[in-house]
């Protein structure tokens, strides 16, 4: 997970005439979804790495990698990758991930006690399974499975990260999460892995749905819980 640096101790937040205060937070993820991104090594081996921005604009989805890690430095190289996206209960297999590097040496830009694991996969517990149309596999756990290329790599604003615009060629979905006889995930079956302020969440039950939904349900249908793993 990217880490930005932290306010000067003594700092005190400011009253706006709203009752807001005016605060200067370490990190801005405000409620994001985890992924764990494979990607193929130099020497053929893969990399996995957990992710915590990533958001969708139709068939592209955008990631942001630090610019040392192991995950910028193969994309900028071998486009092809793998976005899984783990459910809520998955999340203890995502942090054993998350003090591991794929670089060797470690980065010193890397928080302290991060340690390089060749084998990511077998540290966290989680199963490869062969892609499709991509070299790097699949998360077998993950609900969730997007096959992609990265179009575009390039440095953010800040120079500390890169940005990755990555379109999906191939989605894969545990069929327990796909409202049967279509191709829609069923937002009532499936729940993303949230990474809300460096803590984990699950979504909560649904209120709502937007005027666009493709699955709507009468309010008084029940929504079965998200399918567990």
């Amino acid at each position: 997970m990217a880490q930005h640096d932290i306010p000067p101790s003594g700092t005190v937040a400011e009253h706006g005439p709203t009752g807001h205060v005016t605060i200067e937070p370490s990190i801005l993820y405000f409620g994001t979804p985890v992924v764990l991104l494979s990607t193929e090594n130099r020497d053929g081996s893969f990399n996995l790495a957990p992710i915590s921005s990533a958001w969708a604009l139709g068939r592209v989805v955008v990631l942001g990698l630090g610019a040392d890690g192991q995950s910028a430095h193969n994309l900028a190289h071998r486009p092809e990758l793998v976005i899984n996206l783990p459910a809520p209960d998955q999340w203890r297999a995502v942090e054993r991930l998350a003090p591991l590097t794929g670089r060797h040496p470690v980065p010193a830009s890397k928080p302290p006690g991060c340690r390089f694991e060749p084998d990511k996969f077998a540290a966290a517990g989680l199963r490869a399974e062969p892609s499709h149309l991509v070299r790097p596999p699949r998360v077998v756990e993950c609900p969730l499975q997007l096959e992609a290329r990265a179009d575009q790599v390039r440095p953010d604003a800040s120079g500390d990260f890169v940005v990755v615009e990555a379109v999906v060629r191939r989605v894969h979905a545990d069929p327990r999460i796909v409202v049967p006889g279509t191709h829609h995930i069923d937002p009532a079956a499936w729940s993303p892995l949230v990474y809300n302020f460096r803590h984990y969440f699950g979504l909560g039950p649904e209120l709502g749905h937007s005027h666009r939904s493709q699955t709507p349900r009468g309010a008084g249908d029940a929504a079965p819980g998200p399918v567990p793993r």
